[in-house]
């Protein structure tokens, strides 16, 4: 039983900032590994407690000031994690010519103009997503937009090299990530779409998802040799923020 609970615990405590356990720590890199399996549970998880405060929300305000107080949860619940890794991937982009000049750049704890610039964006882009949701997917985009987001971080940590010779805090994970847990992944993955979205609209976006994973692969690779924690981060805020703007076209709704 510890095999499938100290991963899930690992993974929830790095992808959220809400503690399971105080007893639990220092993983071994197996089980970091192993816990990258459980991610598309956890973004379930935090997707159910966002299709929750969003009914409960609804009887109280607003659309828009819904849709702001849902992005604040998120940013809130997973520490600002991943928006933080998108605005460091966008000043590594900007300040550098080649991996050895971005990769300083990105490990720097101040923001620069083109990260923040970026990170602005970004959440201008997601109120734009979910003021344009239509109500008829609502609850299931708003559960399965989690998940699909730390899945393509799995998917692209297991296709990728770890860029930093001297290590970081990504490189732990992928020493035993294995094709096994982007399998199981992308399972439970496909599971949580079919339930909302139907076997045909789960294969579209899986499709859809999976030539952005591509795409965000060769990036990195050119751009910084491999990937970083701070990737990881953008990937799931570009894949999360796709995913709200064309989930509607994607689907065919009138």
């Amino acid at each position: 039983m510890g095999t499938l609970v100290r991963p899930f615990i690992f993974a929830w405590h790095f992808l959220t900032g809400i503690p399971l356990s105080r007893a639990l720590h220092e993983p071994t890199a197996v089980e970091l590994a192993r816990s990258m399996a459980w991610y598309p549970v956890v973004g379930f998880l935090i997707g159910g407690g966002l299709v929750l405060a969003d009914m409960g929300l609804s009887k109280l305000f607003i659309p828009t000031v819904v849709n702001v107080i849902l992005i604040v949860l998120v940013v809130v619940l997973t520490r600002g994690l991943h928006q933080d890794g998108l605005a460091d991937t966008l000043d590594g982009l900007a300040g550098g010519k080649t991996p050895a000049e971005r990769l300083p750049i990105m490990r720097d704890p101040r923001i620069g103009a083109i990260g923040a610039t970026g990170l602005v964006l970004s959440l201008l882009l997601r109120y734009a997503g979910l003021m344009a949701l239509p109500q008829a997917i609502r609850v299931p985009a708003l559960l399965c937009l989690p998940a699909i987001g730390r899945w393509a971080m799995v998917t692209v940590a297991w296709a990728s090299p770890y860029a930093r010779a001297e290590g970081g805090l990504a490189a732990s994970f992928l020493t035993h990530l294995s094709w096994h847990h982007v399998v199981v992944s992308t399972a439970i993955l496909a599971a949580g779409l079919g339930w909302g979205f139907g076997l045909l609209g789960t294969l579209v976006i899986l499709l859809a998802g999976a030539m952005v994973v591509c795409a965000l692969w060769a990036g990195f690779r050119a751009w910084f040799g491999g990937i970083t924690g701070d990737t990881l981060g953008a990937t799931n805020e570009v894949i999360e923020i796709l995913f709200l703007l064309l989930i509607p076209s994607l689907l065919l709704l009138p």
